[in-house]
């Protein structure tokens, strides 16, 4: 089977990278790598959505890394996940569990799942500002994406079903599979969780996870946990606080320090991002001379600058996320310049956040247990299929209210140039439709 051929089943698949941002998987698949790193460091607290998927299902992910290698013509993959959950499996750095596939064990460091970290710290290699793995032969890709490939290539079976580690202060943490579209409040009544007066739920981990209303929000094909916390400890705390008060304290209290740029995990591999210097460029200025804060691209939202590095309680990433939104409207980024080198700064491993000093501060230490497996797939009364799951052009809806539709059905087509389509994730009756999402009931 070609190359082209593969991509285009995995593209009708609707295949996204499922554990970050959603960038179609199809569009990473070329000739030219010699490395396929697959992502499962979790490197954020309390989510083992990976390591129980390895756990159950590890010969269907070596199969997805093996077809992968096959269609692109790389020799060598590095399945990387951390020390801690290496162990666990009983798995040694360098043991080969397939010809080719070969365990890496990562530093148990904050945070590992970064991609430009995560590539470093498996090949060796640095990936220059504002480009892809792919310039230094890397593709990377999430273990439940290759999970997600095996199934397209072998069964033509596409996205709709979604594996979550639910944790946090719920009585019983579990790990489980749910149709794509499930509301969060419908789950959590499923499986007898509720939110108490004074705490918060998160669409992610402690560090990036986002602040969601369960009663709004839906499943996606990028959701990899819900968790809850309690309001007062330190993940909560930041994250409550609008941009303004962010934006405000920052212009305020910095004294700068430089603390947020010395712990920086990018500004460690040697990219040229100071956080402290953002802190002091107002939102005026960043809007009307883009140009001063291009530099903010290359921050991937990690946290450390606002929970361990900074004594005066700012955000300097709530800061950059500001000029990121900037940047974006001016579709502006920083791109290396030809010949432009990039050095690991000396001190880097030294000044590496351990993941267990990074649950302290975080204040989440306490909850941190190996959840339950689940598994049987949870059956939902509802879904709600969202047309843009993913980087690029949002799917077209091809049905209409009153239709009929299957599971696995196409509900809504590719759009040109960069999309992927959108399948039903239950069978059932359409009871709504507009541009940017489908309802479907069970009869």
């Amino acid at each position: 089977m070609e190359l082209n051929e593969v991509k285009k089943i995995i593209q009708d698949a609707g295949i996204v990278g499922a554990g970050g941002a959603g960038f179609p998987s199809f569009a990473k698949l070329a000739e030219g790598a010699n490395t396929l790193v697959i992502n499962a460091a979790e490197c954020e607290p309390l989510l083992y959505t990976d390591y129980m998927l390895i756990h159950e299902r590890l010969y269907r992910v070596l199969e997805g890394a093996e077809a992968i290698m096959e269609m692109t013509g790389i020799n060598k993959c590095l399945l990387s996940v951390k020390t801690t959950k290496g162990k666990a499996l009983n798995w040694t750095d360098g043991q080969e569990l397939a010809p080719g596939v070969f365990v890496k064990l990562l530093p148990n460091v904050y945070p590992m799942g970064d991609e430009i970290n995560l590539i470093y710290e498996a090949t060796g290699r640095l990936v220059p500002p504002g480009q892809l793995p792919m310039t230094v032969g890397v593709i990377v890709m999430n273990l439940e994406t290759v999970y997600n490939i095996r199934a397209a290539l072998r069964h033509q079976k596409p996205v709709i079903e979604k594996w979550l580690t639910i944790h946090g202060c719920v009585p019983n943490p579990c790990v489980l599979r749910v149709p794509v579209g499930t509301c969060v409040g419908a789950l959590f009544d499923r499986l007898g969780i509720k939110v108490p007066e004074g705490y918060t739920v998160l669409d992610g981990g402690p560090s990036m996870g986002k602040v969601i209303d369960p009663s709004k929000t839906i499943v996606t094909k990028a959701t990899k946990g819900l968790m809850i916390f309690p309001d007062d400890i330190p993940a909560i705390n930041v994250k409550k606080r609008t941009a303004r008060v962010q934006l405000t304290l920052a212009a305020s209290a910095c004294c700068q320090c430089t603390r947020c740029t010395d712990l920086c995990p990018r500004a460690l591999l040697g990219y040229p991002l100071e956080p402290h210097k953002h802190v002091r460029v107002e939102n005026a200025v960043s809007e009307t001379m883009p140009e001063s804060v291009l530099t903010a691209s290359m921050c991937s939202a990690c946290g450390v600058c606002e929970i361990a590095a900074c004594c005066q309680s700012i955000s300097p990433r709530a800061v950059i996320a500001q000029h990121k939104k900037t940047l974006a409207q001016n579709r502006m980024k920083y791109i290396a310049k030809p010949g432009e080198e990039i050095s690991v700064h000396p001190e880097r491993r030294a000044r590496q956040i351990p993941s267990d000093r990074w649950k302290r501060m975080l204040g989440v230490d306490k909850y941190d247990r190996v959840p339950e497996y689940i598994p049987e797939m949870l059956e939902m009364e509802r879904v709600e299929i969202f047309t843009s799951q993913h980087i690029g052009a949002p799917s077209i809806p091809c049905v209409s209210v009153g239709d009929t539709v299957e599971e696995g059905q196409v509900i809504a087509t590719a759009a040109e140039g960069f999309s992927v389509p959108q399948h039903a994730s239950i069978a059932g009756v359409v009871t709504y439709v507009d541009p940017s999402k489908i309802v479907i009931e069970k009869k």
